[in-house]
């Protein structure tokens, strides 16, 4: 059914990405990302020092380096399938579906004015975070307010929590998982590797930990996997705080030296792949495994523009537009 003429469109959000893989790309990008504070909570005045000081000017030259060794033809990986996502999802749809990033280019301003300019006098906001934290979901809230705080008129806004337990979404990761293991055959572990946040702000009432406890215990069931041979674990911690644990770098490399030969690791946190995949998962995690004795390590791809994931995502838009 199309659903054409219900005056509704849709902002798909992610969480952005550099313009280019250059220093002064990375820096800029680092900056805005690094100075939200769902991201960083610290205080501004002993935050920003460090940050400017210390931070930007030694990690944008080695980011741009790991950029570098993942960027595609097309530009940044997170940027060309997230503009895939965005293509098939509207052609499923047929209304109005914009991208913009809560860090950088395509900005959450611009995607809002884009769907003003077509006619979208509502608004559906889909961050693509399963799994909601302040540090993202929350984020894209904060963003898309301050946008239309300045605006006479604002449109009708609803905005996607959570999916991290939806039937669909758990059937595309596991359908993904089936589909590589049907062509390289199962391995000896599967491990679900999530994005980090500090202890802290679950501590504090962020329920992400219980949403990625959630989608593994589900998925585990979907794939009828027993738990030995399968867990979860956090990836890409950041400075030294305590983050959820157990870290993934660690896990990995206990896993190799109990005796797992062969270990394949998926992120269902991230809807595409980026930098966190196929350079701090498919390579560093890779190189760990094998240090510690591992033979064959996997990444299972991200869902990207899977024909499950779009038709997820037109479910989920379609469930969140009722009414409309």
């Amino acid at each position: 059914m199309s659903e054409k003429n219900n005056n509704y469109g849709v902002l798909l959000v992610n969480l952005g990405t550099p313009d280019e893989a250059s220093p002064a790309a990375i820096k800029r990008f680092l900056s805005e990302f690094l100075h939200d504070q769902r991201v960083v909570d610290m205080s501004r005045w002993l935050w920003c020092p460090i940050l400017h000081g210390v931070i930007l000017p030694i990690r944008s030259p080695k980011v741009a380096k790991l950029y570098q060794s993942v960027w595609m033809e097309e530009g940044s990986p997170l940027m060309v399938y997230s503009r895939r996502q965005q293509r098939q999802l509207a052609e499923a749809l047929q209304v109005p579906v914009e991208l913009g990033m809560t860090y950088g280019n395509p900005s959450l301003a611009n995607g809002l004015e884009s769907l003003k300019q077509q006619g979208c006098h509502k608004v559906l906001v889909l961050p693509l975070y399963p799994q909601y934290s302040q540090t993202t979901t929350a984020a894209v809230f904060d963003k898309v307010a301050k946008v239309l705080k300045s605006q006479p008129e604002i449109p009708e806004l609803r905005l996607v929590h959570n999916y991290f337990d939806h039937p669909e979404y758990i059937g595309a990761l596991a359908e993904s998982v089936t589909e590589f293991w049907d062509n390289h055959g199962k391995p000896d572990y599967l491990l679900c590797s999530y994005h980090g946040i500090p202890k802290r702000y679950a501590d504090n009432g962020d329920p992400y930990p219980q949403h990625c406890n959630g989608t593994t215990a589900l998925l585990a069931e979907k794939l009828g996997l027993p738990r030995e041979q399968m867990s979860m674990s956090y990836q890409s911690i950041f400075g030294r705080e305590e983050w959820l644990k157990p870290y993934t770098e660690q896990t990995i490399s206990e896993l190799a030296q109990k005796g797992i030969k062969r270990l394949d690791v998926m992120c269902p946190a991230f809807s595409v792949d980026c930098l966190e995949t196929l350079e701090e998962i498919a390579e560093q995690c890779r190189e760990t495994f094998i240090e510690a004795g591992g033979k064959e390590f996997n990444l299972i791809p991200c869902l990207n523009d899977n024909p499950a994931h779009i038709a997820m995502m037109a479910q989920l838009v379609r469930q969140n537009t009722q009414g409309w």
